[in-house]
């Protein structure tokens, strides 16, 4: 399986064009992927920088088709809002929509979107952040569960709460594989599901390694999650649970991270960053075979990075 996550800034490079071509050019030039996670995508925002008023999830949808017909799009919307638009005032409320997407060309067994939690922290930007859920069937790893984000970038409080939401939903769909529901074949919604404890999470998560989210992003807790603050507590104790662990130290050991972020647009800060991660579940671990950063391309403000697993 070969997995492309990527920011793509509503598709908006650093020369302030946006083009879903570009960027998917780009991504076909890293990798014949199976699997692309994408970041940023816009739905009807003309006041971006560089206009994002196009559905950017149907456009990238009819050039994957081009591709391969078998490709896929599964888009969540962390944000989905009804808004007069500046200088279009005579249409009224219009639908807008931002978020991210999971693209495959593997077959689909399952979809899900879930809302992160967001706390209020008062005098900061934010907006509601979520994870999307697409377990897929790979010929070779067998039923992964596919997951990508994109977490907070103002509040540390709502990236804590969201990467805290991330673990209780990994801990509850291996909880689910290891005991499932009963067995439902009547053809209704009540029918069996495919459970998995195989999973990739991916996506940008606005922060880096030393800040403690990364480290809760790789643990299972004993207690009710929500009480957990300290480091110290991060305990690992359920069996049932496989632990999220960060993919690049397995694929580069003893290396640090290569930067994804700011490394050719400083509007956000003076010195590069890794700030995009792929976690994968412990027992995929060992499958992994290489893993690369694009540090050339500027189709967007953050850097696209490969997994690839065997």
């Amino acid at each position: 399986m070969k997995l492309i996550t990527w920011n793509v800034q509503w598709f908006c490079g650093i020369d302030n064009v946006v083009s879903v071509e570009r960027v998917l050019q780009a991504a076909c030039a890293m990798a014949d992927f199976d699997v692309l996670c994408l970041q940023e995508i816009a739905v009807n925002y003309p006041g971006l920088e560089g206009d994002a008023s196009a559905d950017q999830s149907a456009q990238l949808e009819a050039l994957l088709k081009q591709i391969d017909p078998a490709f896929q799009v599964f888009f969540g919307a962390a944000v989905d809002e009804w808004r007069v638009i500046k200088g279009q005032e005579a249409k009224g409320l219009q639908r807008q929509r931002f978020g991210n997407l999971i693209a495959t060309r593997l077959p689909v067994l399952q979809v899900q979107h879930h809302a992160l939690l967001y706390p209020h922290d008062a005098g900061l930007r934010s907006m509601p952040r979520m994870c999307s859920m697409v377990t897929v069937q790979d010929p070779a790893l067998g039923a992964v569960r596919i997951m990508t984000t994109h977490l907070e970038f103002y509040s540390t409080k709502q990236r804590m709460a969201q990467a805290k939401s991330i673990v209780a939903l990994h801990e509850a769909a291996c909880q689910q594989a290891t005991n499932p529901p009963a067995l439902d074949e009547l053809g209704g919604p009540f029918q069996t599901k495919t459970h998995t404890a195989s999973a990739i999470l991916c996506g940008d998560f606005n922060f880096e390694t030393d800040a403690d989210e990364y480290s809760v992003l790789q643990s299972i807790f004993k207690e009710d999650i929500g009480n957990v603050s300290a480091k110290s507590s991060y305990t690992a104790i359920d069996s049932e649970v496989t632990i999220l662990q960060d993919a690049w130290p397995s694929a580069h050991p003893n290396q640090p991270h290569t930067p994804t972020f700011r490394l050719h647009d400083r509007r956000y800060g003076p010195v590069p960053i890794a700030c995009d991660f792929v976690f994968v579940s412990e027992d995929l671990a060992h499958r992994i075979t290489a893993m690369q950063v694009d540090l050339n391309t500027q189709a967007s403000d953050h850097q696209p990075v490969l997994l690839t697993l065997e």
